[in-house]
């Protein structure tokens, strides 16, 4: 517990940890204040215009349903301008998951229930920032100043202080990403009730927005091990940026173009970016033309494909531990003189 004790101080005396979280602040801040700007609370003349809209979208959506059922049964003829899916039911009102409502039809106002997501991707995206360069700088700045040989003049366990380290980066770092989202979401929630609307708040959006919060919470941490354990095998903060950076160039840059050039087919599954956006949004699609190029016939043909996030999990779980291990194996045996 003292080694637990004294590795949060060390983290929270930092001075780039310190400047990470003014940072954090300022874009917080900063996203609030435009948020707050543009937004406005509708008055009862927008509202009644915007019920007007929705009115009309609705009976148009009926409409397409009807006209679908009689053709269906006969009694109208085809209209070939008019859109016919196979199964009436597709224009069905009733049974689309997504029905329009009034705030679809306001400008320039904040609707919490539809922007809640996409600014949770940001605040997501933010902290994957700052676990990765928080825990990247954390172990390397102590293995390049001597830091870690000090400590273990202390406590003479080399693996367990490396565990120490990255176990109190790991809490400090998710207590923190609670701490900020609830700040984070509520200040918009209050921007919403002041100066906006809450919008469809259902346990269909309250279930969604905590899927994608603990995904993000769950990427945040592997991101912050990855950082950690890159430092940890470079003995350097400047290991880690380098490999995020070499990667980004060589592989989803360049490697992608020169399978752009070669023709490979799905080259989407080889990009760790595919695999990321995979685990966020619960599934991507992808196309692939070699499917529709090589297929026979005049029929329809679907090129598309998905990986979803199973797959996408267990390919980021298994680069962030094997990074980790490896850095614990290196740790263990190295010179750190």
């Amino acid at each position: 517990m003292n080694l637990v004790r004294a590795e949060v101080e060390r983290l929270a005396a930092r001075r780039f940890v310190q400047l990470m979280l003014v940072l954090l602040a300022l874009a917080f801040a900063i996203t609030a204040a435009t948020t707050l700007v543009g937004s406005h609370q509708p008055s009862a003349s927008e509202v009644a215009a915007a019920e007007a809209q929705l009115a009309q979208v609705i009976r148009g959506m009926e409409a397409d349903h009807e006209y679908c059922l009689k053709v269906k049964a006969g009694e109208l003829p085809v209209d070939e301008d008019r859109y016919l899916p196979a199964d009436c039911s597709e224009v069905d009102p009733v049974l689309r998951d997504e029905v329009p409502v009034v705030a679809d039809f306001l400008s320039g106002v904040f609707v919490f229930g539809q922007q809640a997501g996409p600014l949770l991707y940001f605040l997501i995206a933010f902290l994957v920032l700052f676990g990765f360069l928080v825990g990247a700088s954390y172990i390397g700045a102590d293995l390049n100043s001597g830091g870690v040989v000090n400590l273990l003049l202390w406590r003479p366990r080399r693996l367990t202080v490396l565990g120490a380290k990255l176990g109190t980066l790991l809490g400090v770092v998710a207590l923190l990403s609670v701490v900020a989202t609830v700040v984070y979401l509520g200040t918009f929630w209050t921007i919403a009730q002041t100066a906006g609307l809450p919008g469809r708040l259902d346990g269909a959006f309250w279930q969604d927005l905590g899927g994608r919060y603990g995904r993000g919470l769950v990427l945040v941490l592997l991101a912050t091990a990855l950082g950690f354990g890159i430092a940890t095998l470079g003995r350097h903060t400047s290991a880690a940026l380098g490999a995020v950076a070499a990667y980004a160039v060589v592989w989803e840059l360049g490697a992608r173009l020169v399978f752009e050039i070669l023709d490979v087919a799905r080259p989407d599954q080889l990009m760790l970016s595919s695999y990321i956006a995979a685990w966020l949004a619960g599934q991507v699609e992808f196309y692939d033309d070699h499917v529709c190029r090589n297929a026979s016939g005049f029929g329809f043909c679907d090129g598309t494909y998905t990986i979803t996030w199973a797959p996408a999990l267990l390919v980021l779980l298994a680069l962030a531990g094997a990074v980790t291990a490896a850095a614990f194996a290196v740790f263990r045996r190295r010179d750190l003189i």
